[in-house]
């Protein structure tokens, strides 16, 4: 990871609307040459443009994912509407969905094959939001 990055953060794009956002671990094959492959992978050159058309189809906004060691977060946003089940359903059908996701499983350490099995839903505990503004 890019040191600079850390250091400055990264901007966020406003999507002019209150969204939901969801935060998933999963970890990665703690093998160094596999994670930079995975990185690789998912980079703006390599990654498949058919997934993100996907993911933009069942209406996800945003999505990230950061690594730490062989351990991966990905942050999620999305409107208010938002059905992550019917979503994920529904990406399964789209073009290249399913090879994608075959691909990524060969580097993840996870039991499950579909999305919704192998990243990990996160509880959110703390926020700095001011309640009166919501």
């Amino acid at each position: 990871m890019d040191i600079i990055t850390r250091k400055i953060g990264n901007v966020q794009k406003q999507h002019h609307q209150i969204v939901k956002r969801y935060c998933l671990i999963l970890d990665l094959i703690d093998e160094k040459h596999l994670i930079n492959e995975y990185i690789s992978a998912h980079s703006e050159k390599n990654h498949w443009k058919e997934i993100r058309r996907g993911l933009r189809e069942i209406g996800i906004l945003e999505m990230e994912i950061y690594v730490y060691g062989n351990r991966l977060v990905m942050i999620v946003e999305t409107g208010l509407d938002f059905d992550w089940e019917v979503a994920f359903s529904k990406l399964e059908t789209l073009p290249r969905q399913v090879e994608w996701e075959t691909k990524m499983s060969f580097f993840q350490r996870t039991k499950g094959e579909r999305p919704d099995e192998k990243w990990l839903m996160m509880d959110r505990i703390f926020h700095l939001y001011d309640s009166e503004a919501l």
